[in-house]
């Protein structure tokens, strides 16, 4: 009998491009398919109108994966300011607080 040892859940932090190419950059421990975020809902649709909320397409990149959740709790921070998702005017993130 042969035994199977399951894999290491792989943990991804990924970066969520909005229509208007804005961002959101976050972490996922579990690397589930339909997770997009815990983004700030009203950050998002005040930027929209209500017919551009009626049809809306966003993309989801995977920036880096680690087997380690302490890892990517060092990395998804590094990450969101490497990429300004924490500055208003690029990104969704607020935190860490962007300081200009």
């Amino acid at each position: 009998m042969v035994e199977i040892t399951p894999s290491p859940i792989k943990k991804v932090i990924y970066k969520i491009t909005y229509p208007n190419g804005k961002i959101y950059i976050g972490k996922d421990l579990t690397n589930t398919l339909t997770y997009f975020g815990s983004v700030n809902d009203l950050l998002v649709k005040k930027d929209f109108s209500e017919e551009q909320l009626k049809s809306f397409t966003i993309t989801k990149e995977i920036l880096f994966e680690s087997e380690s959740t302490e890892e990517i709790n060092r990395i998804e921070a590094k990450l969101i300011v490497q990429y300004g998702a924490n500055n208003p005017e690029k990104g969704y993130n607020q935190w860490p607080k962007f300081l200009g």
